[in-house]
């Protein structure tokens, strides 16, 4: 089990930022490879960023690169979201993921899931 908690949503302007972080439990955190996925209402649940179990790989879809940061602190047993340059479609429930596969990029193949964080960006 690898009970996740995020924090940091909020409501923010576009053109913000928001830093979300992604806290776990237990010693297992650096065993899984850790994501950020989001759903707006009336869509599906969507990638956003991955990084890999050490944290020198990093992934991200098309729509956030370059606006979003991922990192993690296996030390903390905490992932973070760095969100600059916000937009207004940017806004969601953001979930963390943990997936004890290579990638944490499917939402199918995930293991554990937080309860989400409502990130609203006005415009």
């Amino acid at each position: 089990q690898v009970p996740l908690v995020e924090s940091g949503g909020g409501l923010v302007q576009a053109g913000g930022s928001l830093r979300l972080s992604c806290a776990a439990s237990g010693r297992t955190f650096r065993t899984y490879a850790m994501g950020w996925f989001r759903q707006a209402p009336g869509k599906d649940r969507e990638f956003v960023a991955a990084i890999s179990r050490g944290g020198g790989s990093t992934y991200y879809a098309d729509s956030v690169k370059g606006r979003f940061t991922i990192s993690r602190d296996n030390a903390k047993n905490t992932m973070y979201l760095q969100m600059d340059s916000l937009k207004p479609e940017d806004a969601a429930v953001y979930y963390c993921a943990a997936d004890s596969g290579s990638r944490c990029v499917d939402p199918s193949r995930v293991d554990y899931w937080g309860q989400g964080t409502q990130v609203t960006v006005s415009s």
